[in-house]
């Protein structure tokens, strides 16, 4: 139950072997970073291996697209990344091509590590590939035994895979850096700038799931979707000067930012002062920082700009954070039940064959989504 022999060669300590697996496997692959011309179909991606006894393979039945994946075909990040991939600069002359994207998964396990004791062979999970390792637009993808989760049952596969990226976004912005959770939100008031998108529609529902009471911005025809995930009161961004609008409504507790741009030059005086009242933006130049400025000074340069305007707010009674999407199998156990009791559910704008996907990220690429793209990668799902 896990690895195979490759090449002749004994295969790495801690690792089951399965002398018959494959050794190739069809993928989308890109070779250079650009638009949407470089996505390339091959037969003949390398089959994943096992590297750690922590570490799973996964026969992947969906995956689905995000923003991030549009940015990483145009090589947004890539410096970060590739340091994140190699840090002590090991593999001298390597390139990360070819480069696998998408980062959800819903499919079955194959094979495990021996350090793997929480799944086997035949469960269905799901799972959120951080973005520094190889995607899941392949056959089969690998993930750390602690990135996975079981898949919820009341889902297919295809329902499934709309939600761990969005769902991992919006929990590490909401609960592990916005310190909500089930316990402290019931009569807070919530501000959803960009609730149509995929982060905005799961953190609607989790906020009315804990009780709170949400506001969510959006356009005017998306209003009927927000509104059916249960937001309380829903402002249209094209109907008048938003920030206007929102100041006619009372304070909010806590503002989550999809949106950045010049957002947060007025919205943190939408917040309750001097009541622990927070502001959290998934939009940072963390990344682009370090594009531009290398690794050192990019990284540099980011503690400057948050520490700054931590302190900045700070002094006006507001907290200003910046949140990251981070991969979690115990937070994916935690939404799997809220999906299983019926408080959330997958918002999925168009599905897709495997045999589309270029077409699937011109869809991305247009903008104006409600909800995810979702990639068959095995039909009838």
């Amino acid at each position: 139950r896990a690895l195979r022999w490759v090449s002749g060669q004994a295969p790495a300590r801690g690792l089951r072997v399965s002398p018959r697996a494959p050794i190739a496997m069809p993928s989308w692959v890109i070779d250079r970073y650009g638009s949407n011309d470089v996505l390339r179909f091959t037969r003949d991606m390398v089959f994943p291996i096992i590297h750690f006894p922590n570490e799973v393979i996964i026969k992947v039945h969906a995956a689905s697209l995000n923003p991030i994946d549009l940015s990483m075909r145009s090589g947004y990040g890539a410096t970060a990344l590739n340091m994140k991939r190699d840090p002590l600069k090991l593999k001298a002359g390597e390139t990360e091509f070819p480069l696998t994207l998408g980062r959800d998964v819903s499919g079955v396990i194959m094979e495990c590590g021996l350090g793997v004791s929480y799944f086997k062979p035949g469960d269905e999970v799901w799972a959120a590939i951080p973005p520094w390792k190889q995607g899941t637009l392949s056959e089969f993808v690998v993930a750390s035994g602690n990135e996975v989760s079981f898949k919820p049952k009341c889902l297919s596969h295809t329902e499934a895979a709309a939600l761990p990226y969005v769902g991992l976004t919006a929990w590490s912005a909401l609960n592990q850096v916005g310190g909500l959770n089930q316990s402290n939100c019931s009569g807070k008031r919530i501000l959803i700038l960009g609730a149509s998108g995929g982060v905005g529609t799961f953190a609607v529902q989790l906020m009315k799931a804990w009780d709170a009471h949400v506001t969510a911005v959006c356009s005017h025809d998306a209003s009927t979707l927000v509104k059916k995930l249960g937001a309380d009161d829903v402002i249209d961004y094209k109907s008048g000067n938003l920030e206007e609008q929102l100041k006619t409504l009372p304070l909010f507790d806590f503002i989550l930012d999809n949106v950045g741009g010049s957002t947060e030059k007025w919205a943190l005086d939408l917040l309750k002062k001097w009541s622990g009242a927070k502001y959290v933006t998934l939009v940072t130049p963390f990344l682009i920082n370090m594009d531009k400025l290398g690794v050192a000074d990019g990284m540099l340069q980011t503690g400057v700009t948050v520490g700054s305007k931590t302190l900045k707010h700070l002094l006006k009674g507001v907290h200003y954070r910046w949140a990251f999407f981070m991969p979690s199998g115990p937070s994916l156990d935690e939404i799997a039940e809220l999906v299983d009791s019926g408080k959330i559910q997958p918002v999925i704008d168009e599905v897709f064959s495997f045999s589309e996907v270029p077409k699937a990220f011109l869809k991305l690429e247009g903008g104006h989504a409600r909800g995810k793209t979702v990639i068959n990668v095995i039909s009838r799902q």
